[in-house]
This record gives C-alpha cells, sequence and structure tokens, in this order.
C-alpha cells in the first residue's frame, strides 16, 4: 500500500511539473488561468482554516487579500516615492523591497487585520458573524477606493502599475529563461513558484489539523460550550483562526499583485469573497484534498465556459450577453454538483459510520 502511494505521488508531481510546460506551447493564457488558480488555492486553504477548523464564517476574506496586494503594490512601485516627497529623497525609485521582506511583511499585517476583525466578533456566531465579516471587507475595498485624498495612499480608483515581479535568487521571473536550449515563459516560471507555495501551505495546513490546536479548532467547531466546558480557550483560538486564515490571504495578495503588475479594488469585490468561500465549500469542508479540488475547479471553470458561451451567444443571434450567460452556466454547474454531492466533491471521510458498518 505504501508503495503504490508513493508511486501515486511521484506520478502527481512529476505531471505537475511537467504541466506548464505542455500548457505553453498552446499559448501562455492557459499557464495564466492555471496560475490564478494556483493563488486561489492559498486563498481556499486560508479560508478553510476559519471557516472548516474552526466553524467561523467568514463572508469578508477578500480583504486580507486586499491588504496583502496593496501592501506589495506600495512598498514594490514608485507610488510611495511619487506620492510622498520625505520618501523620495530617500529613495527616488521607490522602496523595491525583496520579496523575502515583502512576504512576511504582507503576511504579518493581513494577520494582524485578521485579529482585529475577530476581536469584536468573538460573541457572534452564524449569520451575525456572517454579516459582520462582509461588512469588513466591503469597507476595506471602499478605503482603498478613496485613500487618493487627502494623501494618496492607494491612488484611489486608478490603482498602483508599474509594480515589481518576483525576483528568485537573481533571477526574475518576468523574463523568460532558458534552460538546456529549452525557453521556458515567464508564466511557467510563476507557476512553479506558486506551486512551491501551495506546497508549503499544505504542509502546514495539515500539520495544524493534526495539531492540538487543530483538534481544539474542530472542538470549537462542532460545539463551543462543551469545548469551554473542557477547558479550552475558546476566544484565543477564534482570534489564531482568524489571525492563520488571515496570512495566507495576504501572501497570496501579495503574489497576485507581482503577477499582474497592477492592483485597483474592482479587483476586491464581494464576489470574489463569496467565490472563495464557495470553493471551501463546493470541495469539502475541513477537507485539504476537497478544499483544493474545489479551488482549482471553480478558478478554471470561468475561463473554460468562455469558450462555451461565446457560441451560445451566437445561437440567439447576439442577444445574450455572453458575460451573463457565463455566470449563468457556472451557477448552473455548481447547483447540479451541490445536489449530487452535498458534503462536498471530495469531504471528510465520516468516522462515525465506518465504525458503525464494521461493527455491523
Amino acid at each position: 500500500m505504501k508503495k503504490h502511494r508513493l508511486l501515486s505521488f511521484l506520478l502527481a508531481a512529476l505531471a505537475m511539473l511537467v504541466l506548464p510546460l505542455l500548457l505553453q506551447q498552446g499559448g501562455n493564457a492557459w499557464v495564466r488561468i492555471v496560475d490564478m488558480a494556483l493563488l486561489y488555492v492559498l486563498l481556499a486553504l486560508g479560508l478553510n482554516i476559519v471557516v472548516g477548523y474552526a466553524g467561523l464564517l467568514d463572508l469578508g476574506y477578500v480583504a486580507f487579500f486586499a491588504v496583502g496586494a496593496y501592501l506589495f503594490a506600495l512598498l514594490g512601485s514608485p507610488h510611495l516615492a511619487e506620492s510622498f516627497p520625505v520618501i523620495a529623497q530617500a529613495f527616488p525609485n521607490g522602496l523595491h523591497l525583496p520579496i523575502w521582506i515583502v512576504i512576511p511583511l504582507a503576511a504579518a499585517l493581513a494577520g494582524l487585520f485578521g485579529v482585529m476583525l475577530g476581536a469584536p466578533t468573538l460573541k457572534l456566531r452564524g449569520d451575525y458573524l456572517a454579516i459582520v465579516t462582509l461588512g469588513f471587507g466591503e469597507i476595506i475595498r471602499v478605503f482603498l477606493n478613496n485613500l487618493d485624498r487627502p494623501i494618496n495612499l492607494t491612488n484611489g480608483p486608478k490603482g498602483i502599475s508599474q509594480i515589481d515581479g518576483v525576483t528568485f535568487f537573481g533571477v526574475s521571473l518576468n523574463r523568460p529563461l532558458e534552460v538546456f536550449g529549452f525557453e521556458i515563459a515567464s508564466v511557467s516560471l510563476y507557476y512553479y513558484f506558486f506551486l512551491a507555495l501551495v506546497v508549503v501551505s499544505v504542509v502546514v495546513c495539515h500539520r495544524m489539523e493534526n495539531s492540538r490546536i487543530g483538534r481544539a479548532w474542530m472542538a470549537v467547531r462542532e460545539d463551543e460550550i462543551a469545548a469551554k466546558a473542557m477547558g479550552i480557550n475558546t476566544r484565543n483560538l477564534k482570534l489564531l483562526a482568524f489571525g492563520m486564515g488571515a496570512t495566507f490571504g495576504g501572501v497570496s495578495g501579495a503574489m497576485f499583485a507581482a503577477f499582474q503588475g497592477f492592483v485597483s479594488p474592482e479587483s476586491f469585490s464581494l464576489m470574489e469573497s463569496v467565490m472563495i468561500v464557495a470553493m471551501v465549500v463546493l470541495g469539502g469542508i475541513g477537507h485539504l484534498p476537497g478544499v483544493i479540488v474545489g479551488a482549482l475547479l471553480l478558478a478554471a471553470l470561468p475561463e473554460v465556459l468562455r469558450h462555451v458561451a461565446g457560441p451560445l451567444q451566437a445561437m440567439t443571434g447576439g442577444r445574450m450577453d455572453a458575460a451573463i450567460l457565463r455566470q449563468l452556466l457556472i451557477a448552473l454547474a455548481m447547483i447540479s454538483i451541490m445536489l449530487m454531492r452535498p458534503r462536498g466533491l471530495w469531504p471528510a471521510p465520516e468516522h462515525g459510520k465506518s465504525l458503525s458498518k464494521t461493527a455491523v
């Protein structure tokens, strides 16, 4: 059994390493779709800590995504030097901090915002918690949209451009790399970097799930009153869940800004939060493989349906908008999946049922 599992892991790893090299033969657009899907996997893994492990419904998770993206944009572009004369004197071309400093800063700042969100919501549950977190996400987006005066910090709805790409050990991921006469495109280099971040995140999440903290989160999720009666500090655990989940969103946001080279408040709407929650629920709440499958499916499905919406629009004589038709197809696909698999595409195993079957 162990040999078969090891062989399957090796085959899966080989497939993931070869995938971008094959996709780039048909153009960089397909590799960009996979890159964005990996970023959504990071977001889903972070939200799974809050929703899947601790049982706290967070509809404002995109706020941490925005915080990480704008932090990277401010530290990796000439915007601060153009807006603040004091910074321009010391750094005429902008700060342009290396990636090794920006990623921990993005994780720490997003984690701080996560704790700030969790602190006033400790006594809220269910619908009330969802409403408060939803409002928090909208507040962050409105702030980003209006912090261009009297001090131009975020450049308002215009967004921030000219953001640095990722430079890894002196190798810029924004330029193609030639290895043994074979050219690896820039989007493929980003794919390998994002894949490494996802692997590290999966290992961290798996270790947390099997740790004392993970088991305490699940106890709070199942019955908070019983967990408190057993001596579990539910307040600190909730704050830790919000903070840990937010760090994943901050790192993903920083990578999004580096990959796109441009950020604006439009990228962090309420719909993004809803989609991230849908990824966790659709894949299987609290189950890492299911969350990854749900994130990959919902991140890639809209792009794949572009090729379906076009012919359908032509069949109606152009009377239906392709974007609205695509959203309709996505909604129908999600409803169909949830009707057939109400616990998610790859749910966590039900240990109680397996034990009862064995007893029978």
